[in-house]
């Protein structure tokens, strides 16, 4: 054959019906690199695409058009192209297929450049290498993934597979999709609030409907949920609604998990605000200001938690990808609206659909739901669509709720989850996967490559009636050989070994990471059967599984009561807490050990008396902003025997007793008072009674060391006065029950028994 003509011509064909549909189709280029960029060349010539419509996302800039490489793929999220080429040869990143594929639109193609298909998942780019964390070696990683990968690429409608090698055209991607009706136009609600320029914007009944939406926040105590996948138009009903209100004179912050998340919400807004307002309104990429005097402006997650008063509306985009503590500060807002994406490409956890709704239902606020279905890029239904959710698991969700309703710790199956398993069995790998994206704020494609093909990760599941409720995903760490035990100690950086990095180069512990551990990354119940000791249950097994295989389990993750409390059920006890917060979740990491083995313990016990030492002094530096709940859980999940005995001379004993008992004043020595503090809240808690209120009190003033006036306005006291005098009472039972002899003489000089 011609190979170069039939190969332009099906490109041609291709492109002809996607246009034709409203649709988009994928062409796969499999053999060698040179040889398919000469026929990507000859295809591009031959479509009528301009330049500006075609962007090449591959290592090496060989074509007159935009170029990126794949780590920089998420630049063209919220864009549209007709022609992405994509060059695999050097490696795959699953992330940026998933970007790149919602990037093109209806009309357009996808061109892939690959080896050929039956040795590309025997090949191992960059993407794998880097799942090869020490002590493994690349030829360990498996390519698992792409071997899925290429299955669905030949099992889908709407791909096309070009063989260089055997010149011939494997698969014609063509489907013969039948004439569409075209779409009504659609129009604006017959009592509108909004100016009727801000629905004639909308494309799509789905878009009126959700701008419609937003009008609700003109009242108070509203919250406004606007999901759909992604190419659907949610943030750009944000962005319309966003200008009207500022239009009409009110303040709109938006915030959302990155600025270039809020792109498509600001140009929208700032062409309603210039078309409503000519020349008067002041359009910028990060704040529109209206002749009305309203305004939309931008701040990351933790800057507009601090500024919510200072809205009239608050709008957050991308919300499933934020974590659900920071969805819950974001709730102080009086009228707050949130978009989110169900399936998105760049990860999107259902926790928000899950678990942050559960919150929201429990607010003050009067929800409105509005779900957009009808896509604006391309026609429903699209093929590429339907293949990229299927190769990504982009909508991998857990099994329905009447499956697992009814499971308990007595009826449930421990399963070690093997990936040729997970592989073999489609439906087991979506059930598990879609779990995993519930245990995490932001799950992505490239999750789904370390599950399958990641040789220091292990998956175990609880299966009820086969059925995933409960999955956990486990990182092996530590067993380093001396050499990089030495380079971690000295700066250098180690990856897939969070625990072991963290203790070694921050907390200088050289020996940290010669002991062998398993870390939970994620753990996930189904919601449907919560609050029955599964998820106990599933970390109980894994003990029992490695106790003796290592020498310590371990976790990290963003510190609450909640979780602080799980974890101490289930016998893991903090070691160290970040002296800074997670730039998306807002929250100070927590990191937990349970040892199994000699060397386990040995590690675990001289982090944790070190922990104990030094976290007085961090209390009132690096973590004087700790959420006192917060500081009280971490301290009552040490080890109650960590730590030096408590120290405080009879003079010391003296000012405190004197200060609990008697005239004293806390702030003339506030040492002994903290070191008193923090071995009450390491202790068992049963040995003295205070209450919750006594306890934040003793943080705040004595451990944080807030002032008197800031401490008695969050405590909600009377007066300075009061906060005094109660902090003084919070201390006699700590002085009746720590206290020697010359703490209770002084007692005995001020209470008659």
């Amino acid at each position: 054959m011609n190979a170069d003509a039939d190969v332009v011509t099906l490109a041609r064909t291709l492109r002809t019906e996607a246009t034709r549909a409203n649709e988009r189709r994928v062409l796969v280029l499999a053999g060698g690199r040179n040889r398919g960029y000469d026929r990507l060349e000859s295809i591009l010539d031959a479509l009528s695409v301009p330049i500006t419509g075609t962007t090449l996302v591959g290592p090496e800039d060989r074509l007159r058009c935009e170029h990126r490489r794949q780590v920089n793929a998420s630049d063209l999220l919220g864009t549209t192209r007709a022609v992405i080429a994509v060059d695999v040869h050097e490696g795959l990143q699953p992330n940026a297929l998933g970007t790149v594929t919602g990037a093109v639109d209806g009309g357009g193609l996808l061109v892939l450049l690959t080896p050929s298909l039956e040795t590309w998942p025997d090949r191992r780019g960059a993407f794998d290498e880097s799942l090869a964390v020490p002590p493994f070696e690349p030829d360990d990683v498996t390519g698992r993934f792409k071997r899925r990968l290429v299955e669905t690429l030949r099992a889908h409608r709407g791909i096309a597979i070009v063989d260089l090698e055997a010149d011939r055209i494997e698969a014609d991607g063509l489907t013969d999709p039948a004439p569409r009706l075209a779409a009504a136009a659609p129009t604006p609600p017959t009592d509108h609030r909004f100016p009727a320029a801000a629905y004639e914007a909308c494309l799509t009944a789905d878009q009126v409907d959700a701008v419609a939406a937003f009008e609700s926040l003109f009242a108070d105590d509203r919250a406004v949920v606007v999901d759909s996948d992604r190419g659907r138009g949610k943030s750009s009903a944000a962005g319309l609604a966003a200008g009207a209100f500022a239009a009409d004179g009110r303040t709109v912050l938006v915030t959302a998990p990155a600025a270039r998340n809020v792109a498509e919400l600001f140009e929208r807004a700032g062409e309603l605000c210039e078309r409503l307002e000519g020349g008067d309104a002041t359009v910028d990429t990060r704040r529109i200001e209206t002749a009305a005097g309203g305004s939309v402006r931008y701040l990351e997650p933790s800057d507009a938690i601090e500024d919510l008063e200072s809205a009239d509306v608050v709008i957050v985009d991308e919300a499933a990808a934020l974590p659900v503590a920071t969805l819950e500060s974001l709730l102080g807002a009086d009228r707050v609206a949130f978009a989110t994406t169900i399936h998105g490409y760049e990860g999107a956890g259902r926790g928000f659909s899950v678990r942050f709704r559960d919150r929201l239902a429990e607010s003050d606020h009067e929800v409105t739901d509005c779900t957009l279905v009808e896509p604006i890029r391309y026609a429903a239904g699209d093929p590429v669509e339907v293949w990229a959710f299927r190769a990504l698991l982009l909508d991998a969700r857990p099994p329905v709720d009447q499956l697992v309703t009814d499971a308990t710790p007595g009826t449930v199956e421990y399963r070690r989850l093997e990936p040729e398993d997970l592989l073999a069995d489609d439906r087991l790998l979506r059930e598990a996967f879609g779990l995993l994206v519930l245990a995490h704020y932001r799950t992505e494609p490239n999750d789904l490559a370390r599950l399958l093909d990641a040789p220091n990760l292990a998956a175990r599941a609880l299966l009820h009636d086969g059925h995933v409720v409960s999955v956990a995903l486990l990182a092996r760490e530590g067993g380093l050989p001396a050499e990089t035990r030495a380079m971690m100690y000295e700066g250098g950086r180690v990856r897939g070994n969070m625990l072991p990095d963290v203790l070694t180069s921050q907390l200088r512990d050289e020996a940290a990471s010669e002991p062998v551990g398993r870390r939970v990354v994620r753990i996930a119940t189904h919601h449907a059967a919560r609050s029955r000791g599964l998820g106990s249950h599933l970390l109980e097994r894994i003990r029992a599984e490695y106790e003796s295989a290592v020498d310590w389990l371990g976790t990290g993750f963003g510190a609450t009561p909640g979780l602080l409390e799980f974890w101490r059920e289930n016998g893991y006890r903090t070691v160290h807490v970040s002296t800074t917060r997670n730039d998306a979740s807002g929250e100070y990491s927590a990191l937990m050990l349970a040892p199994t083995g000699d060397d386990g313990r040995a590690l675990h016990d001289r982090h944790a008396d070190w922990f104990v030492r030094r976290v007085a002094a961090l209390s009132s530096d690096a973590l004087d902003d700790l959420a006192p709940d917060v500081a009280r859980a971490l301290l009552r999940t040490v080890d109650a025997d960590a730590g030096p005995p408590l120290a405080v001379t009879d003079h010391e004993w003296r000012v405190v007793a004197g200060a609990a008992y008697g005239p004293g004043l806390f702030d003339v020595d506030p040492g002994p008072f903290r070191d008193l503090v923090v071995r009450y809240l390491v202790d068992d808690p049963d040995t003295v009674a205070l209450t919750d209120r006594e306890e934040r009190l003793l943080v705040l003033r004595a451990l944080q060391g807030h002032g008197w006036e800031t401490v008695a306005d969050r405590l909600e006291y009377h007066s300075t006065g009061q906060c005094m005098r109660a902090l003084g009472d919070a201390f006699c039972p700590l002085v009746d029950h720590y206290g020697t002899d010359a703490a209770l003489e002084v007692r005995a000089r001020f209470v008659d028994e």
